[in-house]
């Protein structure tokens, strides 16, 4: 399997394409834009797939930049993407309040998951909820974050901080810098705990022996959000094209897809749409 798989076949995706019933008009391009995501759309294949529809049905090319969330959210706020997709809500507040970020629209969510190793050396299941289970991994197990800034190491930071543990701390901690897939790949070669999120769990999992350790509290929900950067603040940016890739991420025929994308390779989808149910969050356009 590769990082960045395609998780519906070809057929499959051609028979997926033909459900969406995009509302953008196809027209002339209106120049490319430049979208700043997270690891965790790319390592999945979701945008490998969502980008090309996207381009066919209205010829605005999509640059994907595929980093930690932090990482993409200081995109935005230097001007230097058009729209951003990411999961970290409470970071993203701060970008909303500055200006940077406008139109935000609720997309998908899936979520996170500890693993380990199946031995669960750290006796992390024998815990009793989440909590207790952090505590655990601290007091006996080795963790390996991402420490990139992305959303999914703020949701471990958040983690540890509700469980009273310093990671500074924990003697057997390590960062990778690295985004997801390459940090599940080292975790598996450390026989580590991990935080991760779902759709790249399992767009990773025949080339993992670590397993879910802890999975299904509240807390582990990972939401994803797109919005448009501003142009009155960021003159250089494409507010046309950028709207016009949100509104696309929301159509329902769209919507519709991402639901069923990864369910035909392994046996479940990776995100579940939120579109229908999600407000609109705009409140500076």
């Amino acid at each position: 399997m590769h990082s960045r798989l395609s998780a519906l076949g070809g057929a499959t995706l051609v028979a997926a394409a033909a459900l969406l019933s995009v509302s953008v008009v196809r027209g002339e391009a209106q120049g490319d834009i430049t979208l700043a995501t997270t690891t965790s759309t790319q390592d999945t294949g979701l945008l490998d797939s969502l980008v090309p529809m996207f381009t066919r049905e209205t010829g605005i090319g999509v640059k994907v930049i595929a980093v930690g969330t932090g990482a993409a959210l200081e995109m935005a706020r230097r001007g230097d993407a058009d729209a951003v997709l990411v999961h970290a809500p409470e970071a993203e507040e701060a970008y909303v309040q500055s200006g940077d970020l406008i139109s935000g629209r609720l997309i998908m969510h899936n979520d996170f998951l500890i693993l380990g190793p199946a031995a669960d050396p750290a006796r992390v299941q024998c815990a009793t909820g989440l909590i207790a289970q952090m505590r655990a991994i601290a007091a006996g197990g080795a963790f390996v974050s991402r420490g990139d800034g992305s959303g999914t190491e703020q949701k471990e930071l958040a983690l540890w901080k509700a469980a009273g543990v310093s990671p500074a701390a924990m003697p057997h901690r390590e960062e990778t810098g690295q985004g997801m897939g390459a940090t599940l790949l080292v975790a598996e070669a450390r026989q580590t705990y991990t935080l991760t999120d779902r759709g790249t769990y399992l767009a990773f999992k025949d080339r993992l022996t670590l397993v879910p350790i802890s999975e299904g509290d509240p807390a582990l929900l990972n939401v994803y959000h797109a919005y448009i950067v501003n142009p009155g603040k960021h003159p250089t940016a494409h507010r046309s094209g950028a709207n016009r890739f949100v509104r696309f991420l929301v159509d329902p025929g769209v919507q519709a897809w991402i639901g069923e994308f990864g369910r035909a390779q392994f046996g479940q989808p990776l995100f579940v749409p939120d579109a229908a149910r999600g407000a609109e969050l705009d409140r500076a356009s």
